[in-house]
């Protein structure tokens, strides 16, 4: 009996931090086991919000797939692509484009969500008068953003919708924020459906993942724009130093003052990475003002490090051997073209676009 069929992507970013560990690659590797998987180097959306600044997409995505490996993505169990390099998801999006609304796209809470910043500035303000659009690009850059009212940002929800329906995934794992674009998808199958009358696509469903808010060094969201981040390829001693910086329990100003674990971005990560054990203790220490903050980074440093020691072994192994790293790729895109071209047969057959 065939597996049902999974499909997720991130946008290259280059190395990935223990936030993307937690959040996806460790739920993606245990699914490989129960979904035939196939994860996607998601470099077309890069441009949605980065079309400025592509110089670093080709070794972001280097970085990114070392890391997959690296994590146990395995390229036995699991199809892993670059989305430029399946042509056929753009002639899928371009189809899927001929029949949707454009009320659907601006409907999508993330596009109004991320434009509003933009609007903000008072500039940005009519957007009906053309004599201002160069207006609104330009207060876009002087806040160091991308001007996102663009055709391309617009769009993302149906490419995200094709790089789904191009191998007919039938899940998806997802957080509950990205929920609404997920229906999205299911709403343009239900559309297509209706409009040709024959069903060809499957309505992809949610796999919901509770991924953790991971907060880094410095207390916001793990991020390297942030410059907050562990990342899973640091090396002992600047996971060390990273870990040194960390904020701990603000009221906790003597080694021996009461501290409160629950609030300590330390105590966090002990409860991801460390023991049971381990994190009963440093808890219970840390509230009786036995244990003090320095021996605690110290502490989590060292097991931090030494639970990514596999991880960077994997990593080092594979970045020895590039050409097997654009082998799996290629590999990955011959496996991806393939469903890709039967599923375009299908929907070309569907829409009298063959002669």
């Amino acid at each position: 009996m065939s597996k049902p069929r999974l499909m997720s992507g991130m946008r290259p970013t280059g190395k990935l931090h223990i936030g993307h560990l937690l959040g996806a690659l460790e739920n993606w590797k245990r699914l490989q086991e129960k979904y035939d998987c196939h994860y996607m180097v998601a470099d077309f959306h890069a441009l949605t919000t980065g079309y400025r600044n592509t110089e670093e997409i080709p070794q972001n995505i280097r970085e990114m797939v070392l890391d997959w490996l690296a994590c146990g993505i395995d390229p036995e169990q699991s199809t892993i692509y670059v989305q430029s390099h399946i042509p056929e998801i753009f002639e899928l999006y371009t189809l899927f484009g001929m029949i949707i609304p454009v009320a659907w796209l601006e409907r999508v809470p993330t596009y109004k969500q991320q434009l509003e910043e933009l609007l903000k500035d008072r500039v940005m303000q009519n957007h009906e008068n053309p004599a201002e659009r160069s207006g609104r690009e330009e207060a876009a850059k002087s806040h160091e953003l991308e001007y996102l009212a663009t055709f391309g940002f617009l769009g993302y929800p149906l490419l995200q919708t094709a790089d789904i329906l191009i191998v007919k995934g039938e899940a998806v794992p997802v957080g509950k924020d990205q929920l609404p674009h997920l229906e999205f998808s299911r709403e343009m199958v239900r559309r297509l459906h209706h409009i040709y009358g024959k069903e060809i696509f499957p309505e992809p469903q949610a796999l919901l993942s509770e991924a953790p808010f991971v907060p880094g060094v410095d207390g916001r969201k793990m991020s390297k724009s942030y410059n907050n981040s562990i990342l899973i390829s640091d090396s002992p001693e600047h996971i060390l130093e990273k870990v040194k910086m960390a904020i701990t329990d603000p009221e906790k100003i003597r080694k021996d003052d009461p501290g409160h674990p629950e609030i300590c971005n330390i105590f966090f990560y002990h409860k991801f990475f460390s023991g049971e054990s381990i994190v009963k203790e440093v808890e219970t220490t840390c509230k009786a003002g036995s244990l003090g903050c320095v021996a605690d980074k110290k502490q989590l440093a060292q097991i931090l490090s030494d639970k990514l020691a596999p991880i960077r072994e994997r990593r080092e192994m594979f970045s020895k051997n590039p050409s097997h790293l654009k082998e799996i790729l290629h590999e990955g895109a011959k496996k991806t073209r393939e469903k890709a071209r039967q599923t375009l047969g299908e929907l070309k057959e569907l829409m009298h676009l063959t002669f």
